[in-house]
């Protein structure tokens, strides 16, 4: 038995000599004092020795497993500590190469739209309103002469939650909350994100940004909506914009119309962002229905009102002259460092 201490001792010192990495050291740990190691092998192998020769044998044994123990941490010690010098030697960072360019922040195209909207409309005396996102059925489409079974819901292409849970399909949702809360003269705008469930393209996207205006008052008229209209795209676009206006259906508008502006990218001549019209869709428009008014507790008896919403990436791409509404969310730094 002390001849078999003996040999293993040597044999171990001579293994542990060999290793070069730290995870070869926990392998030769484990194969050592391993429950099928030899030195577990020794210490059954007590069972056949005399009960006078086990203290004895059984000391050095531990001995050796004591000292196989310690060598082992001082060998795994040191050649950790060997490789993580060298790992931070390699990793070090050169201080005398030039530094990364830092691109400074700026709002993002949609979003100066947006804030550059809102102050050409409180200008003009509208002041903000918001909605939230998610929104009820009613307020989203009931409230606004949505009957449950009306066609023009298939329109909307609507992400459901629940069966009275949705994501607003369109910033109108704000209407009738702001009805409701407020007597006329009301004159406020909302913008906001709307969802719908349309096929992702040039011209159409899942998810895009409106601004909802809402105008009731006494005597409110379409001459009042056409003037609005116009002055807003003459300050937006920084001169006279030729538009057109044609007869359209909206549940909550009536009568209703569409507002179209020609084809900045072609002027008119007929390109792929207009589907070679030369004109472009921009916003849904009409007097605000009766029984819209009646929804918010307002008389339509004695007020009247119009109500537009229009989108902010066709009219981002009107201004810039963009032929495709996917660059705003594509987040493709050439695009976005030009704005």
């Amino acid at each position: 038995m002390e001849e078999k201490v003996s040999t293993l001792r040597k044999q171990f010192q001579s293994d542990l000599s060999s290793v070069k990495h730290s995870k070869d050291v926990e392998q030769l740990k484990v194969k050592y004092l391993g429950k099928k190691g030899p030195i577990a092998e020794l210490m059954l192998n007590l069972r056949d020795c005399t009960p006078e020769d086990r203290p004895r044998l059984g000391k050095w044994i531990n001995e050796l497993k004591e000292e196989v123990a310690l060598l082992a941490t001082q060998a795994y010690d040191g050649l950790t500590l060997a490789e993580q010098s060298e790992r931070i030697h390699e990793e070090k960072i050169d201080i005398t190469l030039p530094g990364r360019r830092a691109y400074l922040e700026h709002k993002h195209l949609i979003t100066r739209m947006r804030d550059e909207a809102i102050d050409i409309l409180s200008g003009m005396g509208f002041t903000v309103q918001y909605g939230p996102d998610l929104d009820s059925d009613y307020y989203n489409y009931e409230g606004l002469n949505f009957p449950p079974d009306h066609p023009a819901r298939d329109m909307q292409d609507t992400f459901y939650i629940s069966p009275e849970m949705l994501l607003r399909s369109h910033t109108s949702n704000t209407q009738v909350r702001v009805l409701e809360a407020h007597k006329p003269p009301i004159r406020i705008i909302a913008p906001g994100t709307v969802y719908r469930n349309e096929n992702i393209s040039a011209r159409s996207h899942v998810f895009f940004h409106q601004i909802e205006g809402l105008y009731v008052d006494k005597n409110v008229s379409f001459a009042d909506l056409f003037a609005t209209m116009n002055e807003f795209w003459s300050k937006v676009f920084k001169k006279n914009v030729e538009s057109r206006f044609r007869p359209s259906y909206f549940p909550f508008v009536e009568p209703g119309l569409e507002v179209d502006l020609k084809c900045v990218k072609c002027n008119g001549n007929g390109c792929g962002l207009c589907k070679h019209t030369g004109w472009l869709e921009v916003c849904g428009a009409g007097m605000v229905h009766p029984e819209v008014l009646k929804n918010g507790g307002i008389d339509p008896e004695v007020y009247s009102g119009y109500a537009w919403g229009m989108g902010l990436e066709r009219l981002a791409m009107l201004r810039y002259g963009l032929p495709d509404i996917r660059l705003f969310t594509q987040n493709d730094q050439r695009f976005l460092d030009q704005f």
